[in-house]
């Protein structure tokens, strides 16, 4: 007898959870090995208990499931469901079993769970790296920056962010009062956060352009920004093209 494949319910609607627990009562095959209301949760038990399939909701309280699979270490199977037909495109780029459109009749459901099934059986599971390749593919303005340190989940509004630092393999990021360390490229960053908002002065910085507060000359040709909290960062020619151009000046 095949193992039994284990499943949590990630979703915030109580009517949505206790649909999918009765349509998997009668399926010896599948065991609920929890439920969680948010994101936060949610991305914490994954990854202590390493499910096989994760039934996820999109918009959900502190992350949303896109957010939450950024998180998770491993690689589960995965069924969205949802109102909000706008993120099937994405969904399925990160190589998600399946898009279940609320509300989805028993049918579908199952139907969803038997590809679920025939992809744990045959262990065609798909990395989150390689989901997160994906997702950075296709640019969309960040609005926050989730960073997990240790056991803690930080969520980072852009707006409180002051300047961005290349660090080898990763970034820092500064705000007024901390800094975090994110596995992700000063490229990625520079797609991904508003152009109107960031500024790119050098190949190891990203400036947020409400920060600068003075532009200082140091050299023929070497400039430094300096932001309001006094911190001095260097600056490219490009980059200092760019603030220019910006500030108009």
């Amino acid at each position: 007898m095949e193992d039994r494949i284990r499943a949590i319910i990630v979703e915030d609607e109580e009517l949505a959870r206790e649909l999918i627990k009765s349509y998997l009562k009668d399926q010896p095959s599948v065991e609920i090995v929890g439920e969680f209301t948010d994101g936060y949760s949610g991305a914490i038990a994954i990854n202590e208990r390493k499910p096989d399939l994760v039934f996820l909701d999109i918009q959900m309280p502190k992350l949303n499931g896109f957010e939450l699979l950024e998180l998770i270490d491993f690689t589960p199977q995965i069924i969205f469901s949802t109102a909000y037909d706008q993120y099937a495109i994405k969904a399925f780029e990160l190589n998600a079993v399946d898009y279940l459109l609320k509300p989805y009749s028993k049918e579908r459901f199952f139907n969803a769970l038997e590809k679920a099934i025939q992809r744990i059986r045959s262990e065609k599971k798909s990395s989150v790296e390689n989901l997160l390749q994906h997702r950075e593919r296709t640019a969309e303005i960040l609005d926050r920056i989730v960073v997990k340190t240790g056991n803690k989940i930080h969520v980072i509004p852009v707006e409180k962010i002051h300047y961005l630092e290349a660090q080898d393999d990763y970034v820092m990021i500064y705000t007024d009062s901390e800094r975090h360390l994110k596995q992700k490229t000063m490229k990625f960053f520079e797609a991904h956060l508003d152009p109107s908002a960031f500024i790119r002065v050098h190949r190891s910085y990203i400036v947020r352009i409400d920060q600068i507060s003075q532009i200082e000359q140091y050299g023929k040709e070497s400039y430094l920004v300096i932001i309001k909290n006094g911190t001095k960062l260097p600056v490219s020619k490009s980059g200092y093209k760019k603030i220019k151009m910006e500030l108009d000046f």
